[in-house]
C-alpha cells in the first residue's frame, strides 16, 4: 500500500453521506441539524442544557419534564416552534415564555396542567397556534389569554373545563378557531364569546349542556347567524339537563322550554346566641334551577368601615379579612373560637341564572359566663386594667344578648354605687377629725417674750404664712389698751395686771 493510503481511506469514510459529522454544541443524546434540535422520547426530566441559541424548532415531546425552571428558555430567543406535548407539566409559571417573542407555535397537549395563571403566556406576542388539549384544566379565569392578540387557533378539547368566565377569552381578537369540545361545560355566556371578532370555527360538541334560560341565547345565535361557524357535526349540541330535555338537540328545543327557577333560601334559626370561645356551624339551604350558588358574607355595619370578610361556606373557617367562597346547594357558615368581633349580622345569598335571593342571620355573643368568672376587684396598690367596657350605645353592645346587656348594666351601676359610698365615708371621717378635741395646749397661743412687759390682744396681729397657716404676732407699736369701752377679760393669763380693760379672747389663751 502506498504511503499515506490509510489517511486517504479515513478521509473518504468520513465523507460518506450515511455518516454525518456530529454538530458542535448539540446536547447529549439529541439530534441537531440546521436550526432544529430533536430531544424527543429520551426520558428527560428537565430541558437539557447546551441547546444552540440559534435554534428555531425544538422537539421535547414524550419525556417526563414536570417543570420549566425559571430562565431555562431565556437563551432561546430565536425559537419559532416549541413542542412540549406528552410530558408531565403541572403548572406554567408566569413569564416562563417571556423571551420567546418570535414563537409561532406552542404544543402543550397531553400534560397535567390543572390551571392557567394570568401571565403564563406573557411575551408570546407573535404566537399563532396554541395546543392545550388533553390536560386537566377545570376552569378558565378572566384574562388568561390577554397577551395573545395574534393567536389564530386555540385547542382546548379533551379537558375537564366546567367554568369559562366572562372575560377568559378577552384579547383574542384574531382568533379564528376555538375548540371546546369534549369538556364538562354546562353553560356558556354570550359575553365570553364577544371578544372573538374574527372567529370562523367553533366546536362545542360533547359537553353536558344544561338547557335552561342561561343557554337560550346560544340556540338563538346559532339559528340566526352562528351556523356558519359550526360544521354539520358541530351543530349537534345535545342537552344533558333537565331530564325532560335530555338527549335533545338545543336547536330543536323551543325557547319557552328553556326555563329557570329563581332560588329560595332557608336558614334555621335566624338568630343564635353563642358563648365566647365556642364554635358555631350554621347551614343555608337553597333551592332552584339551575342549582344555586350559595355564599355567606358578613354585612357591613355603620361606623365599622368597609364590609368585613366573607365567611367561607362548605367547611371553611373565616378569618378577619378572609375571602368568601361559593358552594353548590347548601353553604355552611363555620365560626371557630367566637369573640366579640364575630357578633353582628350575616347574610346568606343564593344565585343562579334566574335571579338571586338573600336571607339575614343575626349572631349574638353572650358575655354572662365571663362576668361570672371575672376576678375579684383589685385591692389598693394593685395594678388596674385600663381595658374599656363595651359602650352601651355602641354596635358591639347592641349585638349582645339581653341577659348580657343586663349583667353589664348592673355591674356598671354597682361600680358607681361603690364609688359613691367610698366618697361618703371619706367625708364623714374628715368631719369627725375636725370635731374631736385636740391635745392639751393645742388651742393656746404662746408668745415667748418676757423682756418687754405684758401684752394684750390689742397688740396681737393675725397673719397667714405662705402655706395658709394662721398665727398671731405681737405688734409693740400698737397701744396697750384698745380704744373704747371694753369688758375686762375673764380668766386672764397669770402675769397680766388685773382691772385693765382687755379685748376678750375669742379662741386663744394668752401666755406671756
Amino acid at each position: 500500500m502506498a504511503p499515506g493510503a490509510p489517511a486517504l481511506l479515513l478521509l473518504s469514510l468520513l465523507s460518506l453521506p450515511g455518516l454525518p459529522p456530529r454538530a458542535a454544541g448539540c446536547p447529549a443524546a439529541c439530534r441537531c441539524y440546521s436550526a432544529t434540535v430533536e430531544c424527543g422520547a429520551l426520558r428527560l426530566r428537565l430541558v437539557p442544557s447546551g441547546i444552540p441559541p440559534g435554534t428555531q424548532t425544538l422537539f421535547l415531546q414524550d419525556n417526563s419534564i414536570a417543570r420549566l425552571e425559571p430562565g431555562t428558555l431565556a437563551p432561546l430567543a430565536s425559537l419559532r416552534r416549541l413542542y412540549l406535548h406528552n410530558n408531565s407539566l403541572r403548572a406554567l409559571e408566569p413569564g416562563a415564555f417571556r423571551a420567546q417573542s418570535r414563537l409561532l407555535e406552542l404544543a402543550l397537549t397531553g400534560n397535567q396542567l390543572r390551571g392557567l395563571r394570568v401571565g403564563a403566556f406573557a411575551g408570546l406576542a407573535q404566537l399563532r397556534v396554541l395546543y392545550l388539549a388533553g390536560n386537566q384544566l377545570v376552569q378558565l379565569l378572566d384574562f388568561t389569554f390577554l397577551h395573545l392578540q395574534r393567536l389564530q387557533e386555540l385547542h382546548l378539547q379533551e379537558n375537564s373545563i366546567e367554568l369559562l368566565e366572562d372575560q377568559a377569552l378577552a384579547g383574542l381578537s384574531s382568533l379564528a378557531l376555538l375548540d371546546l369540545s369534549r369538556n364538562q361545560l354546562g353553560t356558556i355566556s354570550q359575553e365570553a364569546l364577544q371578544p372573538l371578532a374574527s372567529l370562523q370555527v367553533l366546536r362545542l360538541t360533547e359537553n353536558p349542556w344544561r338547557c335552561d334560560c342561561a343557554l337560550h341565547w346560544l340556540g338563538t345565535w346559532i339559528k340566526e347567524g352562528g351556523q356558519r361557524l359550526l360544521s354539520s357535526r358541530d351543530k349537534k349540541i345535545t342537552c344533558a339537563e333537565p331530564p325532560r330535555l335530555a338527549l335533545q338537540s338545543l336547536l330543536e328545543v323551543s325557547g319557552s322550554s328553556l326555563i329557570c327557577i329563581p332560588p329560595s333560601v332557608h336558614v334555621e334559626p335566624l338568630e343564635v346566641t353563642a358563648n365566647l370561645g365556642e364554635d358555631l356551624r350554621i347551614a343555608c339551604q337553597a333551592s332552584g334551577y339551575p342549582q344555586p350558588l350559595v355564599t355567606w358574607r358578613k354585612v357591613a355595619q355603620p361606623r365599622e368601615g368597609p364590609p368585613q370578610a366573607r365567611a367561607q361556606p362548605g367547611g371553611g373557617v373565616p378569618g378577619p379579612g378572609g375571602p368568601g367562597a361559593s358552594d353548590t346547594g347548601s353553604g355552611m357558615l363555620f365560626l371557630t373560637n367566637i369573640t366579640l368581633a364575630h357578633a353582628g349580622k350575616y347574610e346568606c345569598e343564593a344565585s343562579n341564572a334566574g335571579g338571586a335571593a338573600r336571607l339575614p342571620f343575626q349572631l349574638l355573643v353572650n358575655l354572662s359566663q365571663q362576668l361570672l368568672l371575672a376576678p375579684a376587684p383589685p385591692r389598693a396598690g394593685d395594678p388596674v386594667s385600663h381595658e374599656p367596657l363595651p359602650e352601651m350605645g355602641g354596635m358591639a353592645f347592641r349585638a349582645l344578648g339581653l341577659a348580657t346587656q343586663t349583667a353589664i348594666a348592673t355591674a356598671i351601676a354597682l361600680l358607681a354605687l361603690t364609688a359613691l359610698l367610698l366618697a361618703t365615708m371619706i367625708c364623714r371621717r374628715r368631719r369627725r377629725r375636725k370635731k374631736a378635741p385636740g391635745p392639751p395646749g393645742e388651742g393656746a397661743l404662746f408668745v415667748n417674750d418676757y423682756s418687754d412687759g405684758p401684752c394684750t390682744f390689742a397688740q396681737l396681729e393675725e397673719l397667714r404664712d405662705e402655706r395658709g397657716h394662721e398665727m398671731f404676732v405681737i405688734d409693740r407699736s400698737k397701744p396697750l389698751f384698745a380704744e373704747g369701752p371694753a369688758e375686762a377679760a375673764e380668766g386672764a393669763a397669770p402675769g397680766v395686771a388685773q382691772g385693765l380693760p382687755l379685748q376678750p379672747p375669742a379662741a386663744y389663751e394668752i401666755r406671756c
